[in-house]
């Protein structure tokens, strides 16, 4: 186990994440639908924009550049489905409710 001193000076024990734990947090989190959409609005668009004799590094930038956009762009979808993931999986038991 990990201990960890807090500001009082109290020692505490925190337990190692599980996969489960993980994949969880993984779920639950925005972050992690932000990502998936700005990674599938990469993969998808790139294809459309690129011009056929476009040289590898340009269409790797258009890659990246897309995949922000994606990112950046996702923010209120990500947390509505991170909310029905929480509401599907949790239902009333989640904790602060």
């Amino acid at each position: 186990m990990m201990e960890t001193i807090t500001h009082t000076g109290a020692l505490l024990q925190k337990k190692q994440p599980t996969p489960g734990y993980i994949l969880f947090y993984l779920l639950f989190s925005p972050e992690t639908w932000r990502v998936l959409f700005g990674i599938l609005a990469s993969y998808f668009l790139t294809p459309l924009i690129a011009a056929g004799n476009m040289p590898v590094s340009s269409r790797l930038l258009l890659h990246i550049m897309l995949a922000a956009i994606g990112f950046a762009g996702s923010g209120l979808p990500a947390r509505w489905i991170a909310h029905l993931a929480k509401q599907a999986v949790l239902g009333n038991k989640r904790p602060g409710k």
